[in-house]
């Protein structure tokens, strides 16, 4: 980091005094721990430019939604070089859903995955955020974007699986809220209860089934962990087929 944002970060929650890289990284930034004489707090670090685009895109949802009723980490501030990008937000509680079933048996390992159902059903059930709404749908949004990345060579997905996607999209329903990148890394865990949503790049109103797809895409082979997140998540059960459109095939350009 820069010394210019760096004096740009001490602005903000002042004096630093140090600076920790975290085990337990993300796949898109660097995710750092920020001391300071009072409290700690989260800085991510993105270089790459689609990167950097959902670093910042993290920090305008998290800066716009401060005051609504989903639970997120704070925003404090998003500081800009020529080559990288860094958005500094609180430092919470928790650990993420992946740890805490890696840690747990059997039984906490339902419990958990029930929360994360109940704590879904909720979201999706809350009243969708004006800031949020958009005239034009959401998978018409995503399908384009993978498009662009294909074109640039800046994404695992290729031609052929999104002129598939294209042509065999699943029938329309409601839009929701939605986090847009729903995987058990991206909630955190406080006493064996889902607590909060981070990683909110994509965060918007959309399709629900793909938050509810990439929520059990690590359970979907495993009967009794799948029906312990559905007795929490009860608004709707999506088909195999509506599973394998947004886990298998949309999420694979995201």
């Amino acid at each position: 980091m820069k010394n210019a944002v760096f004096e740009k970060i001490e602005e903000v929650i002042g004096q630093v005094k140090a600076v920790v890289i975290l085990d337990e990284q993300g796949c898109t930034s660097e995710v750092s721990r920020i001391v300071t004489e009072e409290k700690s707090y989260i800085l991510k670090s993105a270089d790459k430019e689609k990167y950097r685009l959902w670093l910042k895109d993290e920090a305008q949802i998290l800066e716009m939604l401060q005051d609504e009723w989903i639970p997120i980490p704070r925003y404090y501030g998003f500081f800009d070089e020529l080559d990288s990008s860094h958005l500094l937000m609180s430092l919470e509680d928790g650990i993420t859903l992946t740890t805490a079933l890696k840690k747990g048996t059997s039984l906490e390992k339902k419990q958990l995955l029930r929360s994360f159902g109940r704590f879904l059903n909720r979201f999706h059930e809350g009243s969708p955020l004006k800031p949020l709404k958009r005239v034009d749908n959401w998978l018409d949004r995503q399908l384009a974007k993978a498009k662009s990345y294909v074109d640039s060579g800046q994404s695992e997905g290729d031609l052929t699986l999104l002129e598939s996607l294209i042509l065999n999209r699943p029938l329309p329903v409601n839009e929701t809220m939605i986090h847009g990148d729903c995987t058990t890394d991206n909630v955190l865990v406080i006493d064996g209860e889902i607590s909060m949503f981070i990683d909110v790049a994509g965060m918007t109103v959309g399709d629900p089934r793909y938050d509810e797809s990439l929520a059990i895409r690590g359970i979907i082979n495993e009967p009794d962990l799948l029906e312990a997140f559905y007795e929490g998540y009860t608004r709707y059960r999506v088909t195999m087929e509506e599973f394998k459109y947004f886990d298998e095939g949309l999420y694979e350009f995201f």
